[in-house]
């Protein structure tokens, strides 16, 4: 029996506001921001059980300390209904890893969003489909 209720996924980021976009044209939408300054220094995006928070690196300094070291090497593995939609509502997001076929039954391309972290998106092939 885990303990875990759910794990949500803190990505540092230098400017929230790049990284917002990037995930509001995968279709999640902020559902809380926390100025820090004049900008945005913290932000929840949801959409149901999906949830991805955001936080600069100013906001963390501030926050908890400025010795806490931020790791920069942060992945995300993200399942999406229909690939070729996700990547045309990217646009140009940089590819890190190009479209593959995985043994565990994906087709996945690799991109990296605004605040450097590397998000991979991947597409189940299901029975019947």
């Amino acid at each position: 029996m885990t303990l875990i209720r759910r794990s949500t996924p803190v990505l540092a980021v230098a400017s929230v506001e790049p990284t917002c976009a990037f995930f509001e044209k995968l279709g999640l939408a902020v559902t809380v921001g926390v100025p820090h300054g004049d900008r945005l220094g913290f932000a929840i995006l949801a959409d149901g059980a999906v949830e991805i928070m955001v936080q600069s690196h100013d906001s963390i300094g501030d926050d908890l300390g400025a010795s806490l070291t931020i790791g920069r090497n942060t992945a995300l593995f993200v399942e999406v209904s229909d690939l070729d939609a996700a990547l045309a509502a990217l646009g140009d997001a940089p590819v890190f890893l190009p479209r593959r076929r995985t043994f565990y039954g994906s087709v996945e391309v690799g991109v990296v969003e605004p605040g450097g972290h590397h998000v991979t998106l991947a597409q189940f092939e299901r029975e019947g489909t």
